[in-house]
Formats: structure tokens, sequence, C-alpha cells
């Protein structure tokens, strides 16, 4: 098939769980025989210099930029809170520019399916109409407007107020856009349900996250015992929220029982007023690691403290896949068919949080088990070549 991939930030290089996700899919239809285009929007958070993808990834796919500023600004966000009734997290992505560099490729080229990687590139469907035949399929990585209510519902005051406001217009608009599209791909099984509690009437496939397993090979490296980890993007409110939550119900009492243990944060973006609140002793923050992999590599247990968010979290995936023990929130194994106590530790109330720690921390045998255990589950439940051969059958029954 000839494809059209259609993105809000560049999926290369793959850096964060959502741009993850999206470039797994893109290097698993390539490797199916299927041919590529990505129509990308390169944001000022998220640029990428098309002079520095390597050769090897434009043999994969077709890459096409267009620069879109979707910056964040609290005055265009007030302004957007005044006079419109559209999500401000939405309409930063709606483009004249995007819109006519659609326009000018569906006429260049012909595709058989064209995939939308999120709810905001919804407004672009109507462009895609008006040049094309092909079958349109969301792919929903999470439900948008859930996010925001789990965010609303973790804050107080001014800023509560504007989240729920925000929340309930991102609901309206996923309703807008309910249905336009002609296929439907949530990325959990518990989103599928979602929308079609919610009025979707299209087909819908459930495909998760995959990882290409030869980039996760297990080394013979002996891991820092006992040592716990958390990575992820630090501009991403609910890793803040989580890392705020660890640090004042959990890290002092695990810190006053294991005074030798580290804790060790990486990742991106993380603003001055956070890295303030890692100032604790044996809290080391190391901002983004060159290689993620090999920090995960490094350490024992990985820590995903989330009380908001959505759809599936890819870093928990490469956790697993590395053979690492993982004690997370419900929210934080959410959209994951995991079990507690076989391949995970999940633990929502601090006590339950830091008896789940003590286990695999002056354990180091169980958390061994563990992360051997979530590395089985990982190859055998999401390999990256299975999912998108998968997924291709699926449009393939519409699309030939």
């Amino acid at each position: 098939m000839r494809i059209l991939q259609l993105t809000n930030k560049p999926p290369w290089p793959a850096k964060d769980g959502g741009s993850i996700a999206m470039w797994n899919l893109t290097k698993g239809f390539a490797g199916l025989g299927h041919q590529v285009t990505v129509l990308s929007m390169n944001t000022r958070k998220h640029h990428t210099p098309p002079e520095t993808i390597p050769l090897q990834v434009k043999e994969i796919a077709e890459f096409r930029f267009v620069s879109v500023p979707a910056t964040v600004s609290p005055v265009t966000a007030v302004i957007n809170l005044l006079f419109s009734n559209q999500p401000y997290n939405a309409v930063r992505f709606i483009s004249g520019e995007f819109k006519q560099a659609l326009r000018d490729l569906l006429q260049e080229k012909k595709f058989d399916l064209i995939q939308l990687e999120g709810l905001y590139l919804s407004p672009y469907i109507p462009v895609i109409r008006e040049h094309t035949s092909a079958p349109v399929a969301l792919r929903a990585h999470n439900i948008e407007s859930e996010i925001w209510e789990r965010t609303a519902a973790l804050s107080s005051g001014l800023k509560k107020w504007y989240l729920r406001n925000l929340a309930g217009r991102i609901l309206n608009f996923e309703k807008k856009w309910l249905n336009s599209y002609d296929l439907l791909v949530p990325i959990t099984s518990r989103d599928g349900e979602w929308f079609n509690n919610a009025g979707n009437q299209k087909p819908v496939h459930i495909s998760p996250a995959g990882i290409d397993s030869s980039l996760y090979r297990l080394t013979h490296d002996y891991p820092e015992f006992p040592s716990l980890f958390h990575i992820g993007s630090l501009d991403w409110s609910p890793n803040q929220e989580g890392l705020i939550w660890f640090l004042s119900r959990i890290w002092p009492s695990v810190h006053l029982k294991h005074p030798g243990l580290n804790l060790y944060i990486a990742g991106r973006n993380a603003p001055a007023w956070l890295v303030s609140k890692f100032q604790e002793q044996n809290v080391v923050f190391l901002g983004e690691v060159e290689d993620a992999h090999s920090f995960i590599r490094s350490k024992s247990v990985m820590i995903v403290p989330l009380f908001s968010g959505s759809g599936m979290r890819i870093k928990i995936i490469e956790g697993m896949a590395l053979g690492k023990a993982i004690v997370s929130t419900p929210i934080g194994a959410e959209g994951l068919p995991v079990t507690s106590g076989e391949n995970i530790l999940i633990a929502e109330k601090p006590e339950e949080f830091i008896r789940c720690l003590d286990e695999v921390i002056e354990n180091k045998s169980r958390c061994e088990q563990l992360g051997s255990r979530a590395e089985k589950y990982v190859r055998d439940h999401f390999d990256n070549r299975v999912i998108a051969g998968n997924l291709a059958a699926f449009y393939q029954e519409y699309c030939l």
C-alpha cells in the first residue's frame, strides 16, 4: 500500500512516547514492503532540521516537513479563552501552510490510505476529502479530554477552573470529529471502548504501540542494585505531578529506610521550578540522557507515579523490554494488560507504593524475576512487526 502518515510533530528522532509510537509504525509498515510518506509539522518544541535525518532513516520513508510553530503562549491562551470556543491545544496545530502542503501532496501523489496520528490532525479531514477518496484512519494515541480532566482534578483555584474548561472544550472537539474518519485505530482496548460509548460507528482495530525487539537486546551488564529511576518528558504535566507526589509522599520514607539508595531522574525540557524540587539527598537529576536504553539498563527499578494522562505509557513498554522491575500507579499502567505481582507491581496509595518498592529493593532475586517476566511478556505481545502487519491487514480490507 501507499500510506500517507500525518503527524503534528516529527516522528524522528523518537525521543518521547508519541514520536516512538509513530516512528515504530512507520518502520513496521516499511519493513512489510509498504511505501510510507510522512507529512509532519515541524514545531518549535519538537524541531528536526531535515538535513540532520540520516540516509538510513530517509530510506524507510519519504519525509516532508512544514514549519508550524505551535507555541504555547499565555497571551494567546487568554485570547483563545475569551474569544473562541475551540480548545487551545487544537488551534495551535491548525495551519494554513500545512493545509496547502497537504493539498499539494495529494495532487502530486496517489495514496491508498491516510493515517492521522492523533486527534489534532482531524481538522485536515475536509482537505483530504477534497482531493482523494482514500480511506482516512484516525490513530487515537489517547483520550485527550481525559488527560485534562484528570489534570484538573489534581489542581486547585484558577488553574483548576481553566483546565476544566479546557477539558470540556476538548471533549466537544472529540465529539465534533467523531465518525468523520473511515477507520478508527485506538492504541488500547480501553480507549476503543470509550470511543464506542461516545458514539463511534466506524470499524475499529486496536493497535498498541510496538517495539523493535532488535533494539532491546539484553546485555550481561550488571545494573546498579538497588537503585530507582524515572525517565520521561519533564515538560509533560502528568510526569511533573507524579514526580512531585513521589518526592513528597514516598521518597522521605524510602530514603529513611534505605539511606544509601539513589533515585535517578532523566528527561528533557525540565523547567527550573521542577529542577528545584529535585534538590533532595540521594536524588540525582541527569536531564536528557544521550542514550535512554543505556541509562535504563544501568539501573534496576523503574518508577512510574502517574495520576493523570491517558492511552499507553511507551516508557513502561521500553522498561519491560529491557528487563526492568517496574512499580507503577494504576493510571501509569492503564491500557496495558499487565498483571500486578507477575510482570509489574501496581500500587496507588503511598503505603502500598512503599511496600512494593521494599519488595524489589530488599530482594534482588525478586527484582530480577519481575524484570525477566516483564521482558518475556513484552516480546510475546508487543512485537512491532506483528502489530504493524495486523494493522496493515485491517487497512487492506478497506483499501484494496
